[in-house]
């Protein structure tokens, strides 16, 4: 998983799977989901992130088994 954020545009973006998307699914305005031809999920663009996320935390990412 990678973990990124454009400052200049607030766009985070959450990358899944290194295949290439073919397709976007809007599930809620500015929050649209990245899909291969097979609707795999491979990312989610998150737009006018610093207003939905906790940015100084979007980086710290915790894994629990």
């Amino acid at each position: 998983m990678k973990v990124s954020y454009d400052k200049e545009h607030d766009i985070a973006y959450i990358q899944f799977s290194a295949k290439k998307p073919e397709g976007a699914i809007e599930i809620e305005e500015g929050v649209v989901l990245d899909t291969t031809e097979k609707d795999e999920i491979v990312g989610i663009e998150i737009f006018d992130a610093s207003k939905r996320l906790p940015l100084e935390s979007l980086f710290e990412v915790k894994v629990e088994k």
